[in-house]
């Protein structure tokens, strides 16, 4: 996947950011409190995967293959990878990246001959580098659905049908239980869920207005905080910085907050940010509210501290 110019013309027909993560604004994004707990997880994880599959080959004949251009309404162009960025958006998981090696550092290890419907399989054909350069959803029965190539565009394969498929074979992840909430939800899938749900509908500017859902950065976190039952207390930066207690970026949790500079070594914060969960984190900014991954180079340079809050 050519991640260069897919960045350019998304940033340039779309208007994200080209700091690497992109984050779609066609379809507003739902979180759903789907059923995690250890009674029901796979009952939750496998319906939630009938509806990834349902998308995917609903797509089918609707979209072609494109490295560098990503529409998401019809004709559809996707490339492997935001193809699957795509199907999960529209079934409500904002899988944050639409680049296959942020993709295949979320969830958790799955071995070949354990997999189950909706977890990505990851493909290396280049001989250079480690990054994987093609991405698939498994769909049970040995298959997966995927963007091809141009030629092929949406297709269901056979794991064992190509040499491809099985000399280039890399690792396969399982993304759907810590993508999805838990339910009972906790504090932090709330304060998750009400930032995405208001997520297309407030604009970030320089002054706050909850009537017209107009607010600071902070002044977002504090309202989405306070829609979640936990009071900040203040719509000032540095003070958002100085609550809680201070977590490591390895220990993090649904709902910390995440502190960057502008500044690589500073530590007066520029920005904050919500951690969503399997390394994503939620962005209030003057282009909205955005997701992007935390691994991304530009955040680890940048990172100051996280705070726990409640």
């Amino acid at each position: 996947m050519n991640k260069k110019f897919l960045t350019t013309t998304l940033a340039l027909s779309i208007g994200f950011s080209t700091l690497g993560i992109v984050q779609p604004t066609v379809h507003p994004v739902k979180v759903e409190a789907a059923t995690t707990n250890a009674q029901n997880n796979s009952q939750a994880v496998a319906a939630k995967a009938e509806q990834l599959i349902q998308t995917g080959k609903s797509l089918i004949g609707q979209a072609t293959y494109s490295n560098t251009t990503y529409k998401a309404t019809y004709p559809y162009k996707f490339s492997c990878a935001t193809f699957i960025m795509y199907i999960f958006e529209k079934n409500g998981i904002d899988i944050g990246t639409y680049n296959e090696d942020y993709m295949m550092q979320q969830g958790t290890y799955v071995a070949k001959n354990q997999l189950q419907k909706g977890d990505l399989l990851f493909f290396k054909s280049k001989k250079t580098g480690t990054d994987p350069d093609h991405v698939g959803m498994y769909i049970g029965n040995n298959k997966m659905i995927h963007m091809a190539d141009p030629k092929q565009n949406i297709v269901i394969s056979d794991l064992n049908s190509k040499p491809y498929y099985t000399d280039n074979y890399v690792t396969a992840r399982r993304v759907l239980p810590t993508l999805l909430s838990a339910n009972p939800a906790t504090k932090g899938d709330k304060i998750v869920e009400n930032a995405f749900n208001y997520k297309n509908k407030v604009t970030i500017s320089s002054t706050n207005n909850e009537a017209s859902l107009r607010f600071t950065a902070p002044g977002f976190v504090d309202f989405v905080y306070r829609k979640s039952g936990v009071k900040l207390g203040t719509t000032n930066l540095k003070d958002l910085m100085n609550a809680g207690t201070t977590v490591s970026r390895s220990n993090l949790k649904k709902g910390d907050l995440v502190f960057f500079n502008s500044v690589v070594g500073s530590k007066t914060p520029s920005l904050v940010a919500i951690y969503a969960g399997d390394h994503r984190i939620i962005i209030p900014s003057s282009s909205g509210i955005n997701t992007r991954v935390l691994m991304v180079d530009y955040y680890k340079e940048h990172y100051i501290t996280a705070k726990r809050v409640f």
